[in-house]
């Protein structure tokens, strides 16, 4: 990938549709390019802006223009902040819910309302450091965790369902923990479904970050959506031929 799939350009902010397989910035466990590496060479102005990340080891990693992130296997979209002026205002919205996110996801299972909240605190997974749990037994701190959801599609045969997820508040692997807490994990989520069969096609876990609104520096709220990748694409179209076929 030579270039990041920009949607929108503002002197203040950059609206990007992440790809599935890109970290966001680096995690002190791998090499790889970053999200964060593409935004420098592209916007080189926009170093220095936002606040570096200290991981448990000490190491401090640089994340410019990164107000929240999406795990690497999410595909979707990010606002990169390229003023510090905007950084914070983005920051201060984060820190008080005002900023709306919507995912779209297939998961495991008929699931049977049509529309819910998930109101569990998250913490560390007792049997797994790279997991994290809403149920009994978790350890560490517990922080504050609520998703609603949309039941969209319910395919009886093949024992999935399509659903829309309103976060909230926005805590590591939120959406993967709750939809695991409802005993509906995602389509190929290998960490908090690894003994499910892989489903639809998809090879990574079914999630896609499909918009956001916000407010600019001007006060305008706006609403940005990020396309669908292929995998998502094929398995609606899938959805909609099954459904048409009852």
């Amino acid at each position: 990938m030579k270039y990041l799939n920009i949607l929108h350009t503002d002197p203040h902010f950059l609206i990007i549709n992440k790809p599935a397989g890109l970290l966001v910035h680096a995690d002190g466990h791998t090499d790889e390019k970053t999200l964060v590496d593409f935004l420098v060479e592209q916007f080189p102005d926009i170093v220095g802006v936002g606040e570096p990340m200290r991981l448990k080891d000490g190491t401090v990693i640089d994340r410019p223009g990164i107000v929240h992130r999406l795990d690497k296997d999410t595909s979707g979209i990010l606002i990169v902040a390229r003023t510090p002026e905007m950084f914070l205002h983005l920051k201060e919205q984060f820190q008080n819910h005002t900023i709306t996110k919507e995912y779209h996801a297939f998961v495991h299972g008929i699931v049977k309302k049509d529309a819910g909240t998930v109101d569990a605190p998250i913490a560390r997974s007792p049997r797994d450091f790279r997991r994290y749990s809403a149920g009994r037994g978790k350890r560490g701190q517990e922080r504050q965790a609520v998703t609603h959801y949309r039941t969209k599609y319910r395919l009886q045969d093949d024992l999935v369902s399509y659903i829309v997820l309103l976060p909230e508040t926005g805590r590591t692997h939120q959406l993967r923990v709750h939809m695991q807490y409802l005993q509906h994990p995602m389509l190929a989520d290998t960490l908090y479904a690894p003994n499910r069969p892989n489903l639809l096609g998809f090879k990574r876990q079914a999630l896609h970050a499909r918009a956001i609104d916000f407010i600019t520096l001007s006060g305008e709220r706006v609403h940005f959506e990020a396309p669908f990748p292929k995998d998502f694409e094929d398995a609606l179209v899938y959805c909609k031929t099954k459904l048409d076929m009852l």
